[in-house]
């Protein structure tokens, strides 16, 4: 009896050794994006000997932490799959540098209830200590001069005393727009002692970025008129600035907006990604500028692309990360702007670049994990960290692109993510993921976060759509103007056509189409579930526009909608915005509405949302909707538990309206069943005794 059950036991331990991965794979689900980590900010040392990282992370309230936001640790990265932590867990750093010598990794940290100062650690040990300060002013970034001898400082305004008595009197109004408080910029000594008195310089306006060039004679700042987020948009500029005489030499008057800037090894040149007029939506083609005049040249304006990053070399070439597309590629350029050579990172969607003596970095994220850490090599990219090794648990849809042609001939392109398992016959219940903007893109890498359903629907059964509709970037700036003066138009039509292309590919239930999306995703959303609501099952709106007209008056970025969305004033045509608003066509509306908004949001009022909900609860009360508020947010979720509570949300809508097809559903219960770890929470178990 012994002998057989000691047999039987073995053969059981065998069995389960032998059974296939794939047989234990599981489905993703929230609280697995919960506790999702990444790689965040990558320096490299000159000499390109040291590489430096940060882990990016929220606190995985599932397992008991405490809420909070998103929080970065310092690692050394020696090679492929070594990782050391350099500090400890508990601090949380950013603008990570190398000294100009190499021997020190410089960071920001607050410690304790100080303001947030410079402080280093060198790399081949010993303790962290505070390089640079300035008293009663956090930094916000910093640049180290060549010689290593000094740092600037870009610190926040001056503190006002007599305004905070006011304040904790009871005085505490508010001025909107008129009362800017500007940055400074100071230049403090490196030693042995942080210097107490740093010297205080002027600046032009106020000033959001700067660089110093290696010969440390030219410095480049990037200023707007005030910090208003519109004048960030549409008013900011690079200033090229003498160091010897501190005169500012030129200004570049490029009319567009302004992306990444990078000055070249000798100073000679800037590599500048802007936009090439005042109505290109993004800054996305690259310039180059003589920093003796100010004069620039644009290469390779209009191209079906987008270039997303840039790097120089230290023999004056230039590396450019560049989206076509869905895809993306590495290109080397000669200091003119040729192209020396590309390199394509296959299933890899590239993300930045950084540079250090020959060692090339990139960061990089792919259809089967988020953003980590890879290193050019000839032509290939090795891979130099791993997080997130759980996911090689998860089971997880088949991604592709897809491509369809639209009712007026147009070619749209977009990511699909299949359901796990594969697509049913009748098609699968598909969910629109639409990105905001839309003056953005979706890639094929890694599509899941707390706002976009992807892996986590495709394991629940669900097909998941990323449409690439016109406005998007990537494909060029003719392509991302098409969507101007003309909300609602062939934009949203795109998405009615990319159901409609998936319905007759035999991938979506016709009938079970649902849509989600945020910013200008909401839009589309509110649109598709009032004007569209015949084409969609189900819908989730995140601070989503609902009244083109009041939109106007209570956003932050007037002029930038202007220039590059409406292209003309509401009081142009006062029935026109009208009638491209949601809220006019609410007698439309019969789609399940979960409508989400931060409290706090200047981008996208949530007056807005406020406007749909009550449309819908008082015109069509058959209708069901949901309006759900987050203190504290602002233009999308940054704290750990709003985002968990908005994934739990999105899913439980989908699962209610979409899933069956049915729209006269009950209402799920207001609140969210919570994983067990969080802090309060209780068990299914106990929700059901």
């Amino acid at each position: 009896m012994l002998r057989h059950a000691s047999a039987l036991k073995g053969a059981l331990i065998a069995a389960t050794v032998l059974v296939p991965a794939s047989a234990l794979a599981r489905p993703m689900t929230p609280e697995d994006v919960a506790k999702l980590e990444s790689v965040g900010q990558v320096a490299v040392s000159p000499d390109g000997s040291g590489v430096a990282l940060t882990t990016a992370s929220l606190p995985d309230i599932t397992d008991g932490e405490d809420n909070g936001f998103t929080t970065q640790q310092l690692k050394m990265a020696y090679g492929p799959q070594n990782l050391r932590d350099f500090l400890p867990d508990d601090m949380n750093v950013s603008g990570i540098e190398f000294s100009p010598d190499g021997r020190m990794v410089s960071f920001l940290w607050a410690k304790d209830d100080e303001d947030r100062a410079v402080w280093g650690i060198p790399v081949d040990g010993g303790a962290q200590r505070k390089l640079a300060a300035v008293k009663d002013a956090g930094v916000r970034s910093y640049v180290w001069a060549p010689d290593g001898s000094h740092m600037h400082l870009l610190v926040g305004a001056e503190k006002d005393t007599a305004r905070e008595d006011e304040s904790d009197a009871g005085f505490n109004a508010i001025v909107y727009e008129e009362e800017a408080r500007l940055n400074r910029l100071f230049r403090a000594n490196i030693g042995m002692e942080v210097d107490a008195e740093p010297q205080a310089l002027t600046l032009p306006g106020y000033v959001s970025a700067f660089e110093i060039a290696p010969d440390a004679r030219t410095a480049i700042i990037q200023t707007a008129p005030t910090p208003n987020v519109d004048d960030s948009y549409t008013a900011k500029r690079v200033n090229i600035v003498d160091l010897t005489s501190g005169d500012v030499r030129a200004v570049v008057a490029t009319p567009g907006k302004l992306g990444d800037v990078e000055i070249s090894p000798d100073g000679r040149q800037l590599a500048m990604i802007a936009g090439i007029d005042v109505n290109d939506p993004a800054a996305t083609t690259l310039h180059f500028v003589d920093t003796s005049t100010g004069k620039f040249t644009v290469h390779n304006a209009n191209a079906p692309e987008a270039v997303i990053d840039t790097e120089y070399m230290a023999d004056g070439r230039i590396l450019a990360v560049v989206h076509i597309g869905a895809q993306s590629v590495l290109r080397i350029h000669n200091p003119d702007g040729s192209l020396v050579r590309e390199v394509d990172p296959g299933a890899l969607i590239l993300r930045s670049v950084t540079v250090g003596g020959d060692k090339v970095l990139v960061t990089a994220d792919s259809p089967t994990h988020p953003r980590e850490l890879y290193a050019l090599d000839g032509n290939r990219f090795v891979r130099w960290t791993q997080h997130n090794s759980w996911l090689a648990d998860i089971d997880m849809g088949k991604q592709r692109t897809f491509t369809y042609t639209a009712r007026d001939g147009q070619q749209v392109e977009g990511v699909l993510v299949e359901p796990v398992g594969g697509i049913p016959a009748g098609g699968a219940p598909l969910i629109l993921d639409v990105h905001g903007g839309p003056e953005a893109h979706d890639s094929n890498g890694w599509t899941t976060n707390y706002s976009g359903p992807g892996q986590v629907a495709a394991g629940q059964g669900y097909a998941v759509f990323q449409p690439n509709y016109r406005g998007s970037t990537a494909y060029g700036t003719p392509f991302s103007k098409q969507h101007q003066n003309d909300y609602a138009g062939k934009e949203f039509n795109d998405l009615v056509d990319g159901k409609r292309a998936l319905v007759s590919a035999g991938i979506a239930d016709a009938d079970r189409t649902g849509i989600t999306g945020g910013s200008y995703g909401g839009y589309a959303t509110a649109w598709a579930s009032t004007a569209l609501s015949e084409e969609f099952a189900a819908g989730v709106m995140f601070v989503g526009i609902s009244n083109q007209i009041s939109k106007f008056g209570t956003t932050d970025i007037p002029k930038e909608m202007f220039n590059v969305h409406s292209r003309k004033w509401p009081w142009e045509d006062w029935q026109g915005m009208l009638e491209v608003s949601p809220i006019y066509h609410v007698e439309k509306a019969e789609t399940p509405l979960l409508i989400m908004h931060g409290a706090e949001d200047t981008r996208v009022a949530p007056s807005q949302s406020y406007e749909l909900y009550r449309n819908i609860k008082v015109r069509k009360p058959e209708t069901p909707v949901r309006l759900v508020l987050y203190p504290g947010e602002g233009h999308g979720n940054a704290r750990a538990a709003s985002r968990y509570d908005y994934n739990l949300r999105m899913m439980r809508w989908f699962d209610t309206y979409l899933k069956p097809g049915n729209r006269d559903a009950e209402l799920p219960d207001a609140r969210p069943m919570l994983a067990e770890g969080v802090t309060g929470a209780k068990s299914k178990d106990d929700d059901e005794s």
